[in-house]
């Protein structure tokens, strides 16, 4: 990883926030990228105090073409090149089939879907072109999924379509990618329940689960959140330093592409 460049999206918090660390304690140079631009660049600047790291933070709407490109211009202006695209920025909103939103369907599957191809398509541009420059490096592009795109999830279809949705750019994108040097894997994680996205008290998962219904006799948020624990052999949720282990390990190989790999503790298992 040592002077590599690395641009995580969603950088600001969560599974973005621990991706940008794992990736500059192991040496790389990091653009943390997020729609909360202080968030960003409050990231970089704990990276660099923390590693000795080289890190910038940057704003990034990933559903604005021109936004995207912005990012990744800011990623070869400040270190000459692009090495590994982590597309990590998400949102998910819960709800029945019947009382969904169109509106709401829409920005999730812009977030997912269409923020992961314009990440992939700006950086896979940078990346062939020091390819035919005559750069003999391997590249990157990875984007942090979910099991949601392995495995249908109730009352969350509008997230777990363009997951799935995901997982077929990566398989496609890895197919006309692979002779210029460019992998393309995608993390699956299972449920980060410790995590803000679920666990914030209003507006979290376990409160929209609970209200939705989607725990048959659940009373209670705590009652949510056992029942998922219960779904997991292995007994626990999901958590960052298993994913920032999972994205290294795809990076650092150099023989797999296309893959969706799962990290959820054995809750979903490929045949």
């Amino acid at each position: 990883m040592k002077d590599r460049t690395v641009v995580v999206t969603g950088a600001a918090s969560g599974f973005g926030e621990g991706l940008a660390h794992g990736f500059a304690s192991r040496g790389a140079r990091l653009v943390c990228a997020d729609v909360n631009e202080a968030g960003a660049a409050e990231v970089a600047r704990v990276l660099r105090e923390t590693y000795g790291a080289s890190a910038v933070g940057v704003a990034v709407d990933v559903t604005d073409e021109a936004s995207v490109e912005a990012m990744v211009d800011r990623a070869v202006d400040e270190y000459g090149g692009l090495d590994v695209m982590i597309s990590c920025a998400g949102v998910l909103k819960a709800g029945g089939v019947e009382d969904f939103e169109k509106k709401d369907f829409e920005f999730v599957t812009s977030v997912n879907y269409t923020g992961f191809f314009l990440c992939a398509k700006y950086a896979a541009r940078v990346m062939k072109r020091q390819r035919v420059s005559g750069a003999t490096g391997i590249y990157d592009i990875v984007q942090i999924n979910s099991k949601s795109g392995l495995v249908g999830s109730k009352a969350n279809f509008a997230y777990a379509g363009g997951k799935f949705g995901g997982v077929g750019l990566t398989q496609s994108f890895a197919l006309e990618l692979a002779e210029y040097g460019i992998k393309v894997n995608a993390i699956c994680p299972g449920n980060l329940l410790d995590g803000p996205l679920w666990s914030d008290p209003e507006k979290g998962l376990f409160r929209q689960y609970l209200d939705a219904g989607k725990v048959k006799g659940a009373k209670t948020v705590e009652d949510v959140r056992k029942h998922y624990e219960s779904l997991v052999p292995l007994g626990r949720g999901c958590r960052i330093e298993d994913v920032v282990r999972a994205a290294v390990y795809v990076v650092e190989q150099e023989y797999e592409t296309g893959q969706a790999v799962p990290v959820t503790g054995g809750q979903v298992m490929l045949a």
